[in-house]
């Protein structure tokens, strides 16, 4: 008996994905009024740093019921078609993502399918759409602390249907260009690839899954988020970890994963910096590392609102927290590192892109080195992930060529003749072509 394998099922990932870069906004950190208005104002600003894709937290009314804080979270959403009085109103919205769209950048929203506020319209309209517990009452999601939210029930055709035609209106409505899906791993895979149909049907979407799953690539998401490359960083950072940690993911990414998925790559986001601490203090003194290697590496990089402002402040979730904004020199750092991945073939995304290729060297558990090249551009980078200085040799050639020294400008010439290198504690040399 023959066997016919089916085709692999995937996704085609807008041409504009392909090099391009994400900047999440808390529209409540935006000046003291927190508004699309005051966040607008912004918008030269921030495509000035190189970002292309804008990810704007949930722009829905927020319940009352079970609220946290003075203003409540925004993932507890009382009204899938509303828009927030707290931020403006619906015109006001489609004049930020028509003046994004006027500087050439994209705009997604984060989009809440798995759970809704108590007092959302759907619990008076459609009580039996959502999951009970033992008692017959509603429940929160299992687990967490989430206690100002109630979830729905995806096995019920219904709740499908509606969530897809929410989804397909704001994409047509106000011309969106794609969402983040929160806890895209507790809605099933298959509504995610059957929204994705229908809203590549209006137009081509570009999709970011707040899950870490390669399943989710198949015929869904464009990207994932990559919690453990974050986690395996801060270990590093924090000497809990040596650069094996990495290697792990490096080894997983390339080989589990498809070779078109691509992973969003952080050192914050609305999460971490609210439950668990600033970029300082999750990375200390290999934070300048962290960033540069999420620009370099395999991935999508992320910039939080505030941290081109060198924002060291764990910002408050439920209430109105804006930022100080200032010129800082993680402003100019991000400016010049996305001006590069622009740029560098060799640093695109997904399929786009180069394979991260290790370059072994004598002391790989604090010294990370790897090329990134295909036949138009390469990068090569060498990483010092320790407290201490090393000079570092190296093992492998596929380094060797004539580069441009990218802190410093200078021409160089890489070969085995200059196979060592000192690198002083923390640091990173990065040399491109």
């Amino acid at each position: 008996m023959s066997y016919t394998p089916r085709p692999y099922v995937t996704i085609e990932h807008p041409e504009w994905s392909k090099n391009a870069t994400i900047y999440q906004i808390n529209t409540r950190q935006f000046t003291p009024e927190g508004t699309f208005m005051a966040a607008m104002s912004h918008l030269p600003r921030v495509k000035d740093l190189g970002v292309d894709i804008l990810w704007l937290m949930p722009v829905q009314p927020i319940g009352e019921k079970n609220r946290k804080g003075t203003l409540g979270s925004p993932y507890a959403v009382a009204d899938y078609y509303g828009v927030n009085p707290e931020f403006g109103t619906a015109e006001d919205l489609r004049a930020f993502i028509s003046a994004a769209h006027d500087l050439g950048m994209k705009v997604i929203l984060d989009w809440v399918p798995n759970h809704t506020a108590w007092d959302s319209n759907l619990v008076e309209q459609h009580p039996n759409w959502y999951l009970r517990d033992w008692q017959g009452d509603f429940r929160p999601t299992a687990w967490w602390d989430w206690g100002d939210i109630i979830e729905l029930d995806y096995s019920l055709p219904a709740v499908r249907e509606y969530m897809t035609a929410a989804m397909v209106h704001w994409v047509r409505e106000f011309d969106l260009d794609g969402y983040r899906c929160d806890v895209a791993g507790f809605v099933p895979t298959d509504f995610w690839e059957q929204v994705r149909r229908e809203l590549d049907a209006v137009k081509p979407v570009f999709l970011l899954a707040e899950w870490e799953s390669k399943d989710l690539h198949a015929a869904a998401f464009d990207m994932t988020y990559s919690w453990t490359w974050y986690q395996a960083m801060h270990d590093i950072c924090m000497g809990r970890a040596d650069l094996n940690a990495l290697f792990t993911w490096y080894s997983w990414n390339e080989k589990h994963w498809p070779d078109d998925a691509i992973r969003m790559l952080f050192v914050s986001n609305h999460d971490k910096n609210a439950w668990e601490g600033t970029e300082f203090e999750n990375f200390g003194a290999g934070l300048h590392n962290t960033v540069v290697l999420s620009v370099l590496g395999e991935g999508m990089p992320l910039v939080y609102n505030g941290q081109e402002a060198g924002y060291d402040h764990r910002l408050a979730f439920f209430e109105r927290d804006p930022i100080v904004w200032r010129e800082h020199e993680h402003a100019d750092l991000y400016r010049r590192l996305f001006a590069l991945k622009h740029e560098n073939t060799a640093l695109w995304n997904g399929r786009w892109g180069a394979r991260t290729e290790r370059v072994r060297n004598d002391q790989p558990n604090q010294v990370l080195s790897f090329v990134r090249r295909n036949d138009a551009n390469a990068v090569f980078a060498v990483f010092n992930f320790s407290g201490e200085p090393h000079r570092v040799t190296l093992l492998d050639a596929l380094y060797e060529g004539s580069y441009r020294d990218f802190f410093s400008g200078e021409e160089v010439s890489l070969t085995s003749d200059h196979a060592q290198m000192d690198l002083p504690a923390w640091s990173c040399r990065v040399f491109v072509r």
